[in-house]
């Protein structure tokens, strides 16, 4: 496989009250062709901002993010409009996201418009289609506003706009989190069927564990604007590398009362991006943090399996 998408020493700050936020650290990720790259770690790391970055609604800082070859961060506005065909972004409130005085059938036909598509007729097929492959009805929802419709429904619109331009890269930002969790499994089967049927590439950002496993071919794990591990699914929980990574899992509720939860993995409270820590921004919490944690910071680096983890002192 070739990259898509190649993101290299990304970093996005934002001012607040004359004090910088360090919201994304000097990032690097290739997302392959065809794959979907699982972006995991707790609330507030940045897996947002960055998916936001990606697409240039945020504007970063330094570095570049390649897509097919293209530095983003250089096109002008009008080149950038037109590249949006190709990359779209499913985000994480499904209701909040849609336009609430706007009928279903003209926000999913909205892209194409954008995109200069004039044929009243090939416009309406083409959200008829993918309302109809995403699971609704259009005889029934294209007439009808959002408020009429479930979190799952919205979110299945959110999915058929997303589509209606046949991208190539979708960013998936939390798409599961505000729902319920017998729906979650729905909308994560219907992203897999759409992805085996459009070809799509996907970033895929999550906190719950277990959807990241079951969808993604690859996993990246976040912590205070940085990258601290990347790895095949497989391996990534069968032998995580970074002590992050082994809180994480260890976190996962276990639906048996004889287990109890592990203890000592980690301590405090993550610290503020606006005064992160000196060296490995994790070392305030980790149980084997050294002096080294405190004066260097951990670059990524290659461990055999395919997995590459940023830390002084690995647990493999």
């Amino acid at each position: 496989m070739t990259a898509l998408l190649d993101i290299k020493d990304l970093v996005v700050e934002f001012p607040v009250g004359g004090r910088i936020v360090q919201a994304v650290t000097r990032v690097s990720l290739a997302v392959q062709r065809g794959e979907t790259l699982g972006l995991v770690g707790e609330s507030g790391c940045g897996k947002s901002t960055l998916g936001r970055a990606v697409l240039q609604l945020y504007q970063p800082k330094s570095g570049q993010v390649v897509f097919d070859g293209q530095d983003l961060t250089t096109l002008s506005p009008p080149l950038m409009r037109k590249m949006r065909q190709r990359l779209q972004m499913i985000f994480q409130d499904p209701i909040a996201s849609l336009n609430p005085r706007r009928r279903v059938g003209d926000i999913v036909a909205e892209p194409l418009i954008i995109a200069g598509v004039t044929d009243a007729d090939e416009r309406l097929r083409r959200v008829r289609a993918v309302l109809t492959e995403v699971g609704l009805d259009p005889d029934i929802t294209m007439a009808r506003l959002p408020h009429e419709f479930s979190g799952g429904q919205c979110q299945r619109i959110s999915i058929a706009r997303a589509l209606i331009l046949e991208p190539e890269l979708i960013v998936c930002d939390e798409p599961v989190s505000a729902l319920d969790v017998s729906i979650r499994a729905q909308i994560v089967n219907l992203l897999e069927d759409m992805k085996d049927r459009y070809g799509l590439t996907l970033l895929f950002i999550a906190h719950d564990l277990a959807v990241v496993k079951a969808v993604s071919d690859r996993v990246a794990v976040m912590y205070l604007g940085r990258i601290c591990e990347i790895a095949p699914t497989e391996a990534l929980f069968r032998t995580p590398a970074h002590p992050y990574t082994r809180l994480l899992l260890d976190a996962i509720p276990m639906p048996d009362p004889d287990i109890r939860p592990v203890e000592g993995v980690a301590v405090g409270e993550p610290p503020s991006p606006i005064a992160p820590p000196s060296g490995c921004r994790f070392r305030t919490r980790c149980p084997r943090a050294a002096d080294r944690c405190a004066a260097e910071m951990p670059e990524l680096m290659a461990l055999p399996g395919g997995q590459m983890v940023a830390c002084h002192f690995p647990l493999i």
